[in-house]
C-alpha cells in the first residue's frame, strides 16, 4: 500500500519518500523496529514509489507517493512484479546463501520494466553467516539501479560488516489508536474489539491480531468496574468490593496481569483527559464517556499515583505474589 495508508511513522516515512524522489536515499537500508509495526509494508510502499507509473502528491501535498492503483503498484502488492524480489526464511527458518546469491545476480541487471529494482530481505536476522557474507560486496557497491532493504526486529544479530554498509531506519511502536484504526480498516474489527486488542498490543498490529478479544473484552469491563468502584468510596469494605470486581480472588497471575495492564492503559487515558491532551492518543477511545466521568474523582496527582501503584502490582505478580493479595492491596492504593 502507499505510504499515506500506513499507520504511524509519519515523519520517518515523509523523509524516506522525499529522499527516494530526489534520488538521495541510500541504496542499502535496514528497516528495524518491533514486530508488527509495519516495517515490511513500508518496504513494499518504497518499491511502489520507485516503480509507480502514476505517482501522486502525499497527504501534505508535498511528499511524493505511489498511486497504489496502477498495474505496477498492484503487482508489487501481490509480490509478482519483475523488479521487486522478496526473500524470506524457508522451511528451516533460515535464509540460505543460494537465496542471497540469486538476489545478487538479479540485482546486477537493469530494471526489466520499472525504474528501480528492489530486493526486500524480510526477517533478515535469519540469514545464515554465509548468506550475509555473500551480500557484503553488493551492499557496499550496489548496482546503479538497484536497492536492498533488510527488514528485521533484531538488527544487532546481523554481522557488524553488514550493519556498517547499511543506513538504519528505526520504526517505533504504534500508538494504541493507530493500532485500533488498522484493525478496523484492514481486519474488520468492531470499534470495541479494536480498542480492546490495541490496548494490550504494545504498539504492534501483529500482537493485536493474536489477541482473544472476547477474553480481553471481559477483562476490560472488569477494569472499568474496578476503577469506578475504587474512585467513589473511601470505606475499606467498599474498596475490597472493588478488588472483587477486578476478579483478583478468582484469577491466576497471568489473567490478573492482563487486567492490570488494562487498568494501567485507562489511567494513562485519564491523565490525557485531565490535562486536555490530544484525545486521538487515547488507548480506550470508545470508553471516553466512562473515563470522562472518572475524572471527577481522579485529579492528575491521584491518577499518577494509581498508575505507579499498578506498576508495582505488576512487579509483585512477576515475583509470584498472591493475586488476591495484590488485588486487595491495589484497591486501597487507587
Amino acid at each position: 500500500m502507499p505510504f499515506r495508508e500506513l499507520a504511524g511513522h509519519g515523519r520517518l516515512l515523509e523523509l524516506t519518500a522525499h529522499a527516494a524522489a530526489r534520488g538521495s536515499l541510500p541504496p542499502s537500508l535496514i528497516f528495524s523496529g518491533p514486530d508488527g509495526v509495519g516495517k515490511r509494508r513500508a518496504a513494499v510502499a518504497l518499491a511502489q514509489l520507485f516503480n509507480c507509473s502514476s505517482p501522486v502528491a502525499g497527504t501534505d501535498d508535498l511528499s511524493p507517493d505511489s498511486c497504489g492503483a496502477c498495474s505496477a503498484c498492484r503487482r508489487i502488492a501481490r509480490g509478482v512484479h519483475a523488479d521487486v524480489m522478496t526473500i524470506e526464511p524457508g522451511e528451516t527458518g533460515s535464509i540460505k546463501v543460494d537465496q542471497i546469491r540469486q538476489a545478487v545476480e538479479r540485482s546486477a541487471y537493469r530494471p526489466f520494466e520499472g525504474r528501480r529494482r528492489l530486493v526486500i530481505v524480510d526477517e533478515a536476522d535469519a540469514m545464515e553467516a554465509a548468506a550475509q557474507n555473500a551480500l557484503l560486496k553488493t551492499l557496499e557497491e550496489p548496482p546503479a539501479a538497484s536497492s536492498f532493504v533488510l527488514v528485521t526486529p533484531r538488527p544487532d544479530v546481523l554481522l557488524p560488516t553488514v550493519q556498517s554498509r547499511c543506513q538504519r531506519l528505526r520504526f517505533g511502536r504504534l500508538g494504541p489508536s493507530e493500532v485500533a484504526a488498522v484493525l478496523r480498516r484492514d481486519h474488520g474489527f468492531s470499534e470495541a474489539d479494536a480498542h480492546t486488542a490495541a490496548a494490550l498490543a504494545d504498539g504492534s498490529v501483529g500482537l493485536a491480531l493474536e489477541a482473544d478479544t472476547e477474553t480481553y473484552g471481559d477483562a476490560r469491563d472488569a477494569a472499568v468496574t474496578m476503577l469506578s468502584q475504587a474512585a467513589g468510596f473511601a470505606d475499606p469494605r467498599q474498596r475490597l468490593a472493588a478488588a472483587k470486581a477486578l476478579g483478583a480472588d478468582k484469577l491466576d497471575r497471568e489473567q490478573l496481569g492482563r487486567r492490570l495492564r488494562l487498568v494501567s492503559s485507562m489511567l494513562r487515558d485519564l491523565t490525557v483527559l485531565i490535562s486536555r491532551g490530544d484525545e486521538s492518543t487515547l488507548a480506550n477511545g470508545d470508553l471516553k464517556g466512562s473515563l470522562q466521568r472518572l475524572t471527577r474523582s481522579f485529579d492528575g496527582e491521584r491518577a499518577v499515583r494509581a498508575f505507579s501503584a499498578v506498576d508495582r502490582a505488576l512487579v509483585a505478580l512477576d515475583r509470584n505474589a498472591s493475586p488476591k493479595i495484590v488485588g486487595d492491596w491495589l484497591a486501597f492504593q487507587i
